[in-house]
C-alpha cells in the first residue's frame, strides 16, 4: 500500500542535496511527477534536452488524453499524472521544455480584487440616468424599485453562476452560460442567449455614440466660449448664481406649471440666445449636437473598430474607475453647494415636485435591468477568484456596492436639484445636461468620460465582432471587408440614434429590458427549473417563484412600450 502513493519519479540528487522542485517534498496532496532539472528549462539560455523521466510522463499524459474527450470525467488522467499549475511546462517535439508563464495558479485574484472588478464592470453609462429614472418613478417608489431590482438581478446572477455546476458527469470548467443553455434547451437556448447578449452590447454601443456626441459637443462649446470670451450665462433657462442648474427643455405653457417670473426669464434667455447666436452662427452651424457631431465621430471611431486586436484599448479600462469616482465626487460637491430640496406629495403632483409614486415606474426598471446586468460574463469573471467557495459572498458584496453607488448618485442628484425655482421634471436622462457647458467641474467630467468611452467603444465592437463572426464564419477575423461591413452597420445605428432620438434614458431602458428578458429572467429561471426537474427536486414553491420571475421579465418589457 505504501508504494501506491510513492512518487513516480525518484529525486535526482547532486552532492547530497535535492534541487528545488524535486520530488523529495511531495506528499499525498501535492504531487509533482514532472521532474525537469533547472538546467533543462529553456529560459534565455541555450536549449537543452529534457530528461528521460519527463519525456515518459509526457507520453503518459498524451495516452490518457487519447482515451476520452476532455468533457468526460470518468477517464480523465489521475491526479498523480497531472503536474501542479506552477510546474507546468510545454514540451516541443525537439525535446525542449518551456515553462508556462503566469499559469492559472498565479492568475487567481483575492476576493477584494474580484469584488471591485465586478463593480467596475457594472459601472457603466446607466449611472448617468439613475436620477432621471428616480424622477420618472417618484422618489420613494424609486428607492424601493432600486433595492428590489438589485436583489432580483443578484438572485438571477447567482443562478447563472451556479448553472454549470448543476450538470453531472461532464467537465464544465470552461463552459459559459450559452453552453449551459445549449445543454438544457438545445440550439434554441444557445442562440437566444447569444442574440440577446448582442442586443445588450449593440445597445451599449448606441448609447456610447449618443453620449460621445453629447460630450464632444459640450467640450467643444466650452473651449470655444473660453477662447473667444463668449458669455453663456443667460442663454439657458435655469437658476442664477455661481452654481447654475439649467432646464434644457422647460415647459412654460403647461397649465401654469411655472410662474410668470420663470416664463419671463425664459423669454429673456431666448432673446439673449438670439443675440449670442448672431455672433456665433457659423460655429453653431458646424458644431451641432445632432446634425454634425455624430458624423465627425465616424472619422475617429470607424478606423479603430477595424483593428484586428483590441489589446491596446484594454489598457485604458482603468479610466472607467477614475470616471465613476470623479462622478461621485462631483455629485457630492454639487449636493453640498446646492443643498436638499424635497417635499413629499404621495400621489398628487405640484408645480415643482413630482409625486412619490408614479405610473412611469417601469422606465426605471428598464434602466436598472441594464444597470445591474453582468449575467453574460459573470462566469468568466468569477473563474479568476482565488477562493471559489466565496463566490456567492463576493458576488453579493459586489452587487451591494453597485446598488449603494447607484443609490448614492441617484438620491443625491434628485434631492439636490433646485426645486424651486426649477421643477423636478427638468431632470434630464443624462444628469450632466442639467449643468451648463461653462461649468468647469462638469467640463472635466465630460472630458474624462469622452476619452474613456473612446477607448471602450472599440472593445465593445470587438466583442460583437468576435461573437457574430465566430458563429457565422468560424473565426474572429474572416476578412477586412466582412469586418468593415459589420462595423458600418453598428456605426450607422449609433449615428441615426444620435441624430434623430438622442435620449439615452429611453435607449437604455429599451435595450436593458429586452436583453434582460432573456439573460436575467427567462433563461436562468428555465435552466434552474429544468435542472431541478431532472434531479427530481423541483417543488411547487420553487416552480411558482421562478415562473413569477419570467412573468416579471415579460412585464418589464411590456411596460417600456405602454408607460
Amino acid at each position: 500500500m505504501e508504494e501506491d502513493w510513492k512518487p513516480l519519479l525518484d529525486p535526482v540528487r547532486h552532492g547530497g542535496f535535492s534541487h528545488k522542485g524535486s520530488t523529495d517534498s511531495l506528499d499525498r496532496v501535492a504531487r509533482r511527477p514532472f521532474h525537469v532539472e533547472p538546467r533543462n528549462i529553456v529560459d534565455e539560455a541555450p536549449a537543452e534536452r529534457v530528461t528521460a523521466e519527463a519525456a515518459v510522463l509526457n507520453s503518459r499524459v498524451n495516452y490518457y488524453g487519447r482515451l476520452t474527450g476532455s468533457s468526460d470525467r470518468l477517464l480523465s488522467p489521475p491526479d498523480h499524472v497531472i503536474p501542479c499549475p506552477e510546474e507546468i511546462y510545454v514540451y516541443s517535439p525537439l525535446g525542449t521544455a518551456f515553462k508556462v508563464p503566469g499559469g492559472d495558479g498565479g492568475s487567481k485574484n483575492p476576493s477584494i480584487i474580484t469584488i471591485f472588478a465586478i463593480w467596475n464592470t457594472m459601472m457603466g453609462t446607466s449611472i448617468l440616468s439613475i436620477p432621471w429614472g428616480i424622477k420618472q418613478s417618484g422618489f420613494t417608489l424609486g428607492i424601493i424599485i432600486l433595492v428590489s431590482m438589485g436583489l432580483l438581478t443578484l438572485y438571477c446572477c447567482l443562478r447563472v453562476l451556479r448553472s454549470p455546476k448543476s450538470i453531472p458527469y461532464i467537465d464544465t470548467s470552461d463552459w459559459e452560460f450559452p453552453d449551459v443553455c445549449n445543454y438544457y434547451l438545445g440550439k434554441l437556448g444557445q442562440w437566444s442567449s447569444l442574440l440577446f447578449s448582442m442586443v445588450s452590447l449593440i445597445g451599449a454601443m448606441v448609447v456610447y455614440w449618443v453620449l460621445m456626441s453629447n460630450f464632444l459637443f459640450n467640450t467643444g462649446k466650452f473651449i470655444y466660449n473660453y477662447a473667444y470670451n463668449v458669455s453663456m450665462s443667460d442663454t439657458d433657462f435655469g437658476t442664477n448664481g455661481s452654481e447654475r442648474v439649467i432646464c434644457p427643455f422647460p415647459d412654460t405653457d403647461d397649465k401654469g406649471k411655472n410662474d410668470s417670473s420663470l416664463s419671463a426669464l425664459y423669454r429673456l434667455s431666448d432673446s439673449n440666445s438670439s443675440y449670442h447666436g448672431n455672433d456665433t452662427a457659423l460655429f453653431d452651424h458646424w458644431w451641432s449636437k445632432t446634425n454634425t457631431i455624430p458624423f465627425y465621430l465616424i472619422v475617429l471611431l470607424l478606423p479603430l473598430l477595424n483593428f484586428r486586436s483590441a489589446s491596446f484599448f484594454a489598457r485604458f479600462t482603468f479610466l472607467g474607475t477614475i470616471s465613476v469616482v470623479y462622478l461621485i465626487f462631483l455629485v457630492t460637491l454639487k449636493a453640498v453647494r446646492l443643498g436638499f430640496h424635497l417635499e413629499f406629495h404621495w400621489f398628487d403632483s405640484t408645480d415643482i415636485f413630482v409625486p412619490e409614486f408614479r405610473l412611469l415606474c417601469p422606465q426605471l426598471t428598464g434602466v436598472l435591468t441594464l444597470a445591474f446586468f453582468i449575467h453574460n460574463c459573470i462566469i468568466t469573471l468569477m473563474k479568476s477568484n482565488k477562493h471559489q467557495e466565496n463566490n456567492v459572498r463576493d458576488l453579493s458584496v459586489a452587487y451591494l456596492l453597485v446598488g449603494l453607488t447607484y443609490l448614492y448618485v441617484g438620491v443625491l442628484m434628485f434631492a439636490a436639484f433646485p426645486s424651486p425655482p426649477l421643477s423636478k421634471d427638468c431632470i434630464e436622462p443624462n444628469f450632466l445636461d442639467n449643468f451648463p457647458s461653462s461649468d468647469v467641474l462638469v467640463f472635466v467630467a465630460r472630458t474624462c468620460l469622452l476619452f474613456q468611452m473612446t477607448t471602450v467603444y472599440p472593445l465593445l465592437g470587438y466583442l460583437v465582432r468576435v461573437q457574430i463572426m465566430s458563429q457565422i464564419f468560424g473565426k474572429h477575423y474572416p476578412g477586412f471587408f466582412h469586418v468593415l461591413t459589420l462595423n458600418i452597420i453598428i456605426v450607422a445605428a449609433g449615428v441615426c440614434m444620435a441624430k434623430f432620438y438622442p435620449n439615452i434614458g429611453s435607449i437604455i431602458r429599451y435595450s436593458g429590458a429586452t436583453c434582460g428578458l432573456a439573460l436575467v429572467f427567462v433563461l436562468p429561471s428555465l435552466v434552474h427549473m429544468i435542472s431541478l426537474k431532472r434531479r427530481g427536486e423541483l417543488s411547487w414553491p420553487s416552480a411558482l417563484f421562478h415562473s413569477l420571475l419570467i412573468v416579471l421579465g415579460v412585464a418589464n418589457v411590456a411596460g417600456q412600450f405602454f408607460m
